[in-house]
């Protein structure tokens, strides 16, 4: 059975936005939102990881699905990250997002209790049985602390609600492992940022990205080029792309895509603590790349993108 739907392309799982007093900026996240569509994203990922999930309430949850749905109005996809302790709290997150009418989910393993195998599975299947939104299952066991291995996945087949599965391990072979073991079951998605290439090469037809916040139209452009097989023009791009790429990777890769994002002008740099600010010598490593970016910066092929606004 091959998945219904038809996501493809980079999704930047986007930021949340805050005041200096760290409320929640509803209308600075929906022109972050704006900026993105605008430069030719194709979907966006609100809640996740660089959205700071575990630091909102579930009210502040659904006040940045709500934008992200009246921001998009239906021109891409708008998927919502589920980042809970139970399966009975992912639950009942992901029937407020359905009231919503977002397009989909992205489910994580139940945070904090690191699992049994069967255990994540479960988790997984319970959730996507109690939803009849799409589901992206999300992989990130750097972060996370429970490996989703293509194992897990395979047995998750008859969910028919499980349409996706995002590999953030860095281990791109898993594309293939998982492929040979359920043909193309399940659409699949990059999820760390300095192996997308890599990913795309493998068979990921979608990149959930962090550093495309600051740079969207290098994302989307990367990622089609890599689609496209025009390696040599892409990895042009992916070199130049490379040393910001890294910071995803890092534990405090919420700073330092938020302080890129902020240096575009396109957010603040601000996190919620238990995220606190980066150390001075941090931020002027961050700020370094960033001017060596933008002295360097390329101009990029065409792959289709509509013209910058």
């Amino acid at each position: 059975m091959k998945p219904a739907i038809s996501w493809e392309g980079v999704f930047p799982a986007v930021t949340t936005q805050f005041r200096d007093d760290y409320s929640l900026d509803i209308d600075a996240t929906a022109k972050v939102m704006e900026g993105l569509i605008r430069d030719g994203v194709s979907g966006m990922i609100v809640c996740g990881t660089v959205g700071e999930n575990c630091s909102l309430t579930t009210a502040e949850k659904i006040q940045v699905m709500e934008a992200g749905k009246a921001v998009a109005a239906g021109r891409v996809p708008v998927i919502c990250g589920i980042a809970e302790f139970t399966s009975e709290f992912a639950i009942a997150t992901a029937k407020e997002a359905a009231k919503v009418g977002v397009d989909g989910i992205m489910l994580m393993p139940a945070l904090v209790y690191s699992s049994k195998p069967h255990e994540t599975a479960a988790h997984f299947r319970t959730v996507s049985k109690a939803t009849d939104l799409p589901v992206m299952i999300y992989n990130n066991p750097p972060v996370y602390k429970n490996d989703v291995t293509p194992d897990v996945v395979a047995s998750l087949v008859d969910c028919e609600t499980i349409v996706c599965f995002k590999e953030s391990s860095g281990d791109t072979r898993r594309f293939i492992d998982l492929r040979n073991k359920v043909g193309d079951r399940f659409i699949m998605f990059a999820g760390l940022d300095d192996v997308v290439v890599e990913s795309i090469a493998m068979g990921a037809q979608g990149w959930v990205s962090g550093m495309s916040n600051a740079f969207p139209r290098e994302g989307e452009t990367l990622f089609r080029l890599a689609r496209a097989g025009r390696y040599a023009e892409a990895m042009k791009l992916y070199e130049w792309f490379m040393p910001l790429l890294h910071l995803d990777a890092r534990p405090d890769l919420v700073q330092c895509i938020k302080l890129c994002e902020h240096i575009m002008g396109r957010g603040t740099f601000l996190t919620r603590p238990p995220r606190l600010a980066l150390l001075d010598h941090e931020r002027a490593e961050v700020e370094a790349l960033m001017a060596a970016a933008l002295k360097t910066r390329p101009e990029l092929p065409d792959v289709g993108l509509k013209a910058a606004a």
